[in-house]
Formats: structure tokens, C-alpha cells, sequence
């Protein structure tokens, strides 16, 4: 299953009408009629804090959530849990007898429910979400028993939102690296800019996203798991997580093959940013966490003997350098311990995720204050 986070959808749409209508009222001297703001939008609310931060958090929609679950179970879940799933769970090797028709279709309608959440943000739970979902031609009573506990943990974090923090991303602490292009196969190598865009109206704006893998996530198929995360500026405005489509059998592989994607993505975004009037500033921040995929991407040095044989691979591979070569994308290595698409590979345990979550979901105060 592919998530993506509804802000981004919710943002871009919003900004591409709002345009619309002002050229529309600018042109024909009309005037709007009960404007105002918008508490509540397809299943997620919108509010500002007492800091004036905007923020958009699927609370209702997850309490309306937390009703369906007592209807079926006659219980409200346990606020019990810290991780939608165990760490390292592995829901595929499960072995526990089928559910009879009434329980599939009990299990196919808490899962449905559960996609809308990552669509509205959720995505400290897309991982397990994504996993769950695989089994819902077939489920057993394992699988649903899974269930419980992602609707105990969203039951003790509906409050978790994503806040609004326009301010630039300091990165001036990453190596500014310029590589001779000249004389490989990339020299050519330019961002195709869209001729029909809009003149640039607002201040500069910065990308930056991270990308992860979970190698051999999947043990019955033994494929990998993508992972990315998408900022402008310092607010999430989308994120992806996708079980690969071929076996890597290395970690060098399947981070190659989240490379591509994330890349593939920010070009898109890039794309849509100035097709709403935003001006870029400078390339788009990519972090990864294996300094073997971003060495090899980077260093020109290595062109003469980087030889991948793999077609699949090989195109991702080409696909990432000539991003970095038309100067669209800087990739830069960062330590796992860090990286907030961590969140999105794999199934985590609290300790080791909970300062990305905190600064990214659940941070209290004025978002101005945080560091990250």
C-alpha cells in the first residue's frame, strides 16, 4: 500500500483555489460570503494554539474512530500502548487459524478506517498500517489481534498534530560540495523548469526530505520497505511508505532503490511549488543514512569505477546522480538515529523514536523553539 500525507493535498489544492478565486474576484469586482477559517475538512481539524501556530490533527475523526471499535468489541481499546506494533514485528510468519467471513468483514472495515488516519497524518503508524493491510483478503485471528493495539496507541495519542512551522531549516552546517560534472555523461545535466509557471510572489522557500529502508522487511518475500518524509520549509507535507517491488539482497540495494523514489518525488514537488507561485531556494536537501549510497551518488571520484549490473538498480542509480548534477537535489548523509523516515520503514519502538515524534507530532509550545 502507498500512503501520503493529506497535507500536502490539502495545501496545494487549497492554494491552487485560493488563486483561482482571487484572479476570479480581481477580474469580475465580486466579493466572498461566509469566509472565514475552517475548523474542519475531510475528517481533520484545523486549529492555531495559543501560540497562533497552525495545526491539523485528526482528534475527531480518530474518536469517531474509538466508537466503531466499541460497537464491535463492546470495549473502548486499551490507552495502554507506546507503538502501534512490537518492535521488529513480524505480522507475515503468523500461523493462527482464518477468521470466518463475519470477522474478515470486521477486520476489512477496521483497516479502511485505519488508512484515512495516515491519510490525515497519522503517519507514526503508517508502517503497521501498510503491514495490516496486506492481509485483508485473508486475515487470521493473529492479524486482527494486531489490530487492538494500533487503536490503543492512536486512542492515547489523538491529540498528535502537525503544526504549521514556516521558518527556514538551518543548513548551513552541511558540506557545500561542488563536483566536476564536466567530464562524465551528466555534464549536461539541467532541472527542466516549467515555462507556463506563475511569477514568484513569496519569499524563497527550502526543501528538505529523508529517505529510509527496512531491508528484508517483508520474511515471507524477502522485500524491503521504503520510506520517505517530505519538508517545505520546517512542515511535513507529505510522506510515503511502499513495500518494494523486487528482493534487494543488500541494504545498498534498497536504499538505492528509496534514493530514486524520494528523488522522483522531490522533482514533483518541485515542480508543483512553482506551478503556485513559490520560489525555490537553491537545491532541495535530501538525507540519507547510508553513507555508502550517498558517497557513491556524490563523488565524482567514483564515476570511473562505479559499475551496478543490476538494470533496476542501475537506473536508480543514474537517476539520483543526474539530480545531483542539474544541482536539484543535495544528498547528504545523516545518522539513523536522526532520521525521522526511520518512523516510516519499519516497526519501531518507542525509546528509539520518540524525539522525531515529539518534535514532528506532539510538541507543546511554540514551534518556533524547536531546534530540529
Amino acid at each position: 500500500m502507498i500512503y501520503g500525507c493529506v497535507t500536502r493535498m490539502i495545501i496545494m489544492n487549497t492554494l491552487r483555489d485560493m488563486s483561482m478565486i482571487w484572479q476570479f474576484m480581481t477580474n469580475y469586482k465580486l466579493k466572498l460570503k461566509q469566509s472565514g477559517p475552517i475548523p474542519h475538512y475531510l475528517g481533520c481539524d484545523f486549529h492555531c494554539n495559543e501560540y497562533g501556530t497552525l495545526c491539523m490533527s485528526p482528534k475527531r475523526y480518530i474518536e469517531r474512530m474509538i466508537e466503531k471499535y466499541v460497537r464491535i468489541f463492546g470495549t473502548k481499546p486499551k490507552c495502554l500502548y507506546t507503538s502501534p506494533l512490537e518492535k521488529n514485528d513480524h505480522s507475515e510468519l503468523d500461523t493462527s487459524p482464518e477468521l470466518d467471513q463475519e470477522r474478515i468483514k470486521q477486520y476489512q472495515s477496521l483497516v479502511g478506517t485505519l488508512q484515512w488516519v495516515i491519510t490525515l497524518g497519522g503517519l507514526d503508524v503508517a508502517t503497521a498500517v501498510t503491514s495490516m493491510s496486506s492481509f485483508r483478503a485473508a486475515p487470521r485471528e493473529g492479524h486482527l489481534h494486531r489490530l487492538h493495539p494500533i487503536y490503543g496507541y492512536l486512542c492515547k495519542v489523538k491529540h498528535a498534530a502537525i503544526r504549521s512551522r514556516p521558518g527556514l531549516p538551518d543548513h548551513s552546517n552541511q558540506p557545500a560540495n561542488e563536483y566536476e560534472w564536466e567530464m562524465t555523461v551528466y555534464q549536461d545535466a539541467k532541472e527542466m523548469l516549467p515555462e507556463d509557471a506563475p511569477e514568484p510572489c513569496r519569499r524563497p522557500i527550502i526543501t528538505t526530505s529523508y529517505i529510509d529502508a527496512n531491508l528484508c522487511h517483508d520474511m515471507t518475500t524477502g522485500k524491503s520497505v521504503t520510506g520517505n518524509i517530505h519538508f517545505v520549509n520546517k512542515t511535513i507535507v507529505d510522506f510515503y511508505t511502499k513495500k518494494q517491488a523486487v528482493v534487494e539482497t543488500t541494504t545498498h540495494g534498497s536504499e538505492y532503490m528509496v534514493a530514486r523514489t524520494a528523488t522522483e518525488q522531490i522533482i514533483d514537488l518541485r515542480t508543483t511549488l512553482r506551478y503556485l507561485g513559490l520560489s525555490l531556494k537553491g537545491t532541495s536537501y535530501l538525507f540519507g543514512d547510508n553513507n555508502l549510497v550517498v558517497t557513491s551518488s556524490s563523488t565524482s571520484s567514483s564515476i570511473p569505477g562505479a559499475r551496478l549490473h543490476e538494470r533496476h538498480l542501475l537506473l536508480s542509480f543514474h537517476c539520483v546522480r543526474e539530480a545531483i548534477a542539474a544541482k536539484i537535489i543535495s544528498f547528504i548523509f545523516v545518522p539513523g538515529a536522526i532520521n525521522p523516515a526511520d518512523v516510516l520503514s519499519k516497526h519501531w519502538g518507542y525509546q528509539e523514536v520518540w524525539t522525531q515524534l515529539q518534535s514532528h507530532l506532539f510538541w507543546q509550545g511554540n514551534t518556533l523553539t524547536i531546534s530540529k
